[in-house]
């Protein structure tokens, strides 16, 4: 099917549901509920079609007029200038329709669970670790998100082993959803007395925040322990059984909570992040099989290589990704993380708009 059919499918689709919601007498609450969504889904992508359109149609317009003998000097030169000036917008326009037929992620809009930890390189790595999750907290301040803690385990230098966050907000996974993998940091830590530069690194995943429709768990493939929480070195945070410990047998995914002092508010904490970790793997098998015959995965979630360098002696920041070096390390780490979020999903959308062609 050409690109122009399938702008026409589309159109004819919009109609047809337009038409169809009109009647709505005729549908069940059920089907009323899903073709309203697909309508309202559609008529942004449609309104685009029809800017193509008109343009398209204005070109056609004035070529033809051009190409009249009778079209005396003044009016030539009128349309030669309007030609130039739509035929101008024809390029962006049509990326703009492109950009509107890809598939949408489901998972865009949906809050997320943000977890960082620390990796290879020991003390130097935990505070690493404890860095970005602040850079991460700046950022969903800067965007006007909700940063919720939801744990952190701290390691004896200040830094943290490991820390998890909810983040909610409006596209906050469509945001963050890149910034899962390995990040990697250059630096003189502050323990090294020889000044000596340090390599070590920590894990990000991001995963979207799933809801009991998305992912249903049964009672009985979860083993659930409770025990006494405690803090670093051992030092008890309470003396009841409120930590708790929620394994999902058929996949092993262990979930371990114990920030709060009630047990109800921690098992509740944990079923939402492991409910968040089953609908990611998901969300991976999937992905993983659409791109088994593609070269290159996009979107599959791999975090076995570094994606991102924090080099603090040349103060610059680079994602290997996308081959992107920016020279202001200090504002990154302050959450000024626009650059690279938008540079990212740019990227995702041409490799995405390369396959539909």
């Amino acid at each position: 099917m050409s690109f122009e059919d399938t702008l026409e499918v589309i159109v004819r689709r919009h109609d047809e549901l337009r038409d169809m919601l009109a009647r709505g007498d005729q549908l069940s609450g059920q089907d009323f509920v899903k073709y309203s969504k697909e309508y309202s889904d559609l008529t942004p992508v449609v309104e685009t079609i029809g800017e193509f359109k008109s343009a398209k149609k204005a070109v056609k317009d004035l070529e033809h007029m051009l190409a009249d003998p009778a079209c005396d000097a003044e009016m030539r030169a009128m349309a030669e200038d309007e030609l130039r000036e739509i035929g101008g917008t024809m390029p962006e326009l049509t990326r703009k329709v492109q950009l509107s037929l890809l598939p949408k992620d489901a998972a865009d809009e949906k809050n997320a669970i943000l977890e960082v930890r620390a990796g290879t390189g020991g003390d130097e790595a935990g505070l690493f670790a404890a860095d970005l999750f602040r850079m991460y907290q700046r950022y969903a301040q800067n965007q006007g998100w909700k940063f919720e803690v939801m744990s952190i385990s701290e390691s004896g230098v200040g830094g943290y082993k490991d820390a998890s966050a909810e983040v909610t907000g409006k596209g906050v996974f469509a945001k963050l959803k890149f910034e899962s993998g390995v990040h990697r940091v250059q630096r003189v830590p502050a323990t090294e007395t020889q000044g000596r530069i340090h390599t070590s690194a920590a894990t990000v995943a991001v995963l979207p925040e799933a809801e009991e429709v998305d992912i249903h768990i049964e009672e009985k493939d979860l083993r659930i322990d409770v025990f006494r929480a405690s803090g670093p070195g051992g030092q008890s945070v309470n003396t009841t059984d409120s930590a708790v410990r929620i394994v999902h047998i058929p996949t092993g995914v262990t979930v371990q909570q114990q920030d709060e002092k009630s047990q109800l508010k921690n098992k509740i904490k944990a079923m939402k992040v492991l409910r968040a970790r089953l609908y990611e793997a998901e969300r991976e098998r999937l992905a993983n099989e659409r791109a088994s015959a593609r070269k290159e995965q996009v979107g599959s979630g791999d975090r076995s290589e570094r994606i991102r360098t924090y080099n603090f002696p040349q103060g610059r920041v680079t994602d290997h990704r996308i081959n992107l070096t920016a020279y202001n390390i200090d504002q990154v780490m302050n959450g000024t993380l626009d650059e690279f979020v938008n540079a990212l999903i740019a990227d995702d959308e041409a490799k995405r708009l390369s396959e539909l062609r």
